[in-house]
């Protein structure tokens, strides 16, 4: 059994959502005041361009159990969450979306499971309120590819909501990595794990920040992030249009010894060659994608940079 003593700390990102952070803060709370755990609430303000800042800090002035921390500019999702594991200090660890899509009701159920040994409690949506079907569909083909091509089993209909034990949280902190697909970290480090089922409602307030584009990025950085076989598809799809050609060659050679010469067909001449151009131009792309995420992690550029760290015990400001 853990101790009751143990502290919990909240991870949230924010990025402009100034119209649902009060309600946030009120669920949140609501939720953790009744737990015999100390906690502490880190949120992370990700370049808002509202007054997204000004309400984290008057939430902060009133409860000191609020701690801050704000970037220099929008460093994104995964950064938010890379910032919050830095910074927290808690035994059991939860990351949660700040536009009340996973309800914070089901923190004691997490915590339950976290008390019977496991390390890592994923929420699992069973519903997804407030979504379109053609996201509906275009997740699960993400989460069916993604399980397909990578050497690391990833949780389907998982987001970032869970619980992370502390021994956890210190092996992700450990990695050096600088393209951060999160989802796929809290996956790779492995450890006792299990899952409780959540019907994930539709946004508190405002429009969700990911469009179609940004969505198709972010698959994108998880496959190539936790996958080579990208790389793989393109040498069997070179192998077989080699063996085409080959086959093609003999078939030719033979038609010719029969029939005699044709005369040559400009239309399948470039056809064949705008194909093979085509196919050539796809691969050096694949190459391309995996290229620059090595020049990304050469550089070793930090994550995320902290303009201000707000409530904490020290001012360091960490850089990651």
């Amino acid at each position: 059994m853990k101790s009751n003593l143990t502290q919990i700390s909240i991870i949230a990102p924010f990025y402009n959502e100034e119209s649902g952070a009060k309600e946030f803060f009120s669920r949140v709370e609501s939720v953790l005041s009744k737990l015999p755990y100390s906690y502490e609430i880190i949120t992370i303000n990700d370049g808002s361009r509202d007054n997204t800042l000004s309400i984290l800090l008057s939430e902060q002035k009133r409860n000191p159990k609020i701690k801050v921390l704000n970037f220099s500019r929008n460093f994104g999702k995964e950064a938010g969450l890379s910032a919050g594991l830095a910074f927290s200090s808690g035994d059991m660890v939860i990351p949660i979306d700040s536009d009340l899509q996973d309800p914070p009701e089901i923190i004691p159920n997490m915590i339950q499971k976290w008390k019977e040994g496991y390390e890592v409690v994923y929420a699992k949506r069973k519903e997804r309120a407030g979504e379109s079907w053609f996201k509906k569909l275009t997740a699960n083909f993400f989460y069916k590819s993604i399980s397909y091509m990578s050497d690391v089993e990833i949780p389907r209909d998982v987001g970032d909501f869970r619980l992370i034990d502390r021994k956890v949280v210190d092996a992700i902190n450990s990695m050096g990595e600088r393209n951060r697909f999160m989802k796929g970290i809290f996956a790779w480090v492995g450890f006792k794990h299990t899952f409780i089922e959540y019907d994930r409602d539709a946004r508190f307030e405002g429009n969700t920040k990911w469009n179609y584009w940004k969505l198709w990025n972010f698959a994108l950085d998880g496959i190539l992030m936790f996958s080579t076989i990208p790389l793989k598809i393109w040498s069997y799809i070179g192998f077989a249009v080699s063996g085409f050609a080959f086959f093609y060659l003999i078939f030719r050679i033979i038609r010719v010894l029969i029939r005699g010469i044709d005369v040559p067909g400009y239309d399948s001449t470039i056809v064949i060659v705008l194909f093979l151009g085509g196919i050539q131009l796809i691969g050096i792309g694949v190459l391309g994608e995996y290229i620059a995420r090595v020049f990304h992690e050469v550089k070793q550029r930090p994550v995320y940079l902290v303009s201000e760290a707000i409530g904490f015990k020290t001012n360091s400001k960490k850089k990651k």
